[in-house]
């Protein structure tokens, strides 16, 4: 592959990429696809409607994860999730961080980029203060903090992704177990999904089928559309378009950074936009687009100071801890599980505990005032 062919695969899927994240927005704000929200209809209300419709775009992106890697279209091994070092430690105290932090900043980092297209003037400020926060911890203080601390508490297995360590384990052949695993596993969340009183009637199903299914288009752009045999400057296997050169799904809290860091350096020609990059922009479109159609589009802004206070160190925990936690609860949550990674498995736990101290956070604010 030369040079003039390697600049149109990534046009390619770049342009992909795009056109999955803005279904992705669309669909999400059609559905109030939310995390936090799911988790905060559970404790304040009772309703599971949200939590179903997580679990099962949990479970459409299993099945087609594994249903792509059965026919040889992408391979697992491949991808950002599959390292053997896994830091459960820094996925465990990151994903709380990042749990605490999407309560106070009103949602997650997808959640952010959807209510920014809805004309959010507070998930705008969320953005910027997640974004720098996030690319400290990549790159600056907290980078070095993290990579000098929980980073080195580790544990090694031969894959991170569980149907492969499983395979080895046993002797049995990879694609086998791994089917066996996605059935087992992600068919086992889409039919808890399906079986929720009055889930199918609602139409909420579409919403997880869609977003599951948005992850699983991604996984082919990237796996597929941008898989590299041999790079030319390198000789070896790559994928166009990403951040890691690995293989790589929506996730929103490193590219957030990396937008920021591409808007401040735009005439540096070696900063070029990437899968994940692009996946920022299309949320927003597409939820801009969705919120224009259904003349839903309203500005927003804050209540008071301490409404800013709130936000701001909710971004900041958020940025922290999405990258800590290599993933936020769609990077970890929805692209990390369909891969059956253990590390993400880690992550999901934090982010759920961190999501459940940050509410018991705002009763008691209430409660004081």
């Amino acid at each position: 592959m030369n040079s003039v062919d390697l600049s149109s695969l990534q046009t390619q899927v770049l342009w992909a990429s795009f056109a999955v994240s803005l279904v992705f927005g669309w669909v999400a704000q059609r559905s109030h696809f939310c995390t936090m929200g799911a988790i905060s209809d559970i404790v304040n209300m009772g309703d599971w409607s949200r939590m179903r419709m997580w679990a099962m775009a949990v479970g459409v992106a299993v099945l087609g994860f594994y249903g792509l890697a059965y026919v040889g279209a992408i391979e697992p091994a491949n991808s950002i999730y599959a390292s053997g070092r896994v830091i459960w430690l820094s996925a465990l105290i990151g994903g709380a961080l990042f749990g605490v932090g999407m309560v106070l900043a009103s949602g997650c980092g997808s959640k952010t980029l959807m209510r920014i297209g809805a004309g959010s003037l507070k998930s705008l400020l969320v953005f910027v203060v997640m974004g720098l926060f996030a690319f400290m911890t990549l790159r600056g203080i907290t980078a070095v903090a993290r990579t000098y601390t929980i980073d080195r508490v580790n544990f090694q297995m031969d894959s991170a992704l569980l149907p492969q360590w499983l395979a080895t384990q046993m002797g049995l052949p990879v694609g086998m177990v791994s089917m066996l695993c996605a059935l087992v596993v992600g068919g086992g969340l889409v039919l808890w999904a399906l079986k929720g009183e009055g889930f199918a009637k609602s139409g909420a199903w579409l919403g997880g089928l869609g977003i599951g299914a948005c992850v699983v288009a991604m996984w082919w752009v990237s796996g597929y559309v941008g898989f590299i045999a041999e790079h030319p400057d390198t000789l070896e296997v790559a994928y166009a378009a990403t951040n890691s050169t690995r293989m790589e799904a929506l996730t929103f809290t490193a590219p957030v950074a990396y937008v920021l860091n591409w808007l401040m350096y735009f005439s540096d020609a070696s900063n070029v936009l990437t899968l994940g990059m692009v996946s920022v922009f299309g949320v927003i479109v597409g939820a801009a687009a969705y919120a224009l159609s259904t003349k839903t589009f309203r500005w927003e802004g804050f209540s008071s100071t301490q409404d800013t206070a709130l936000h701001m160190v909710g971004a900041a925990l958020m940025g922290v801890g999405g990258v800590t936690a290599m993933g936020c609860t769609i990077g970890q949550g929805l692209s990390g599980l369909s891969t059956l990674s253990v590390t993400s498995v880690f992550a999901v736990v934090g982010i759920f505990g961190g999501a459940l101290a940050g509410f018991k956070f705002q009763i008691w604010l209430l409660m004081r005032d």
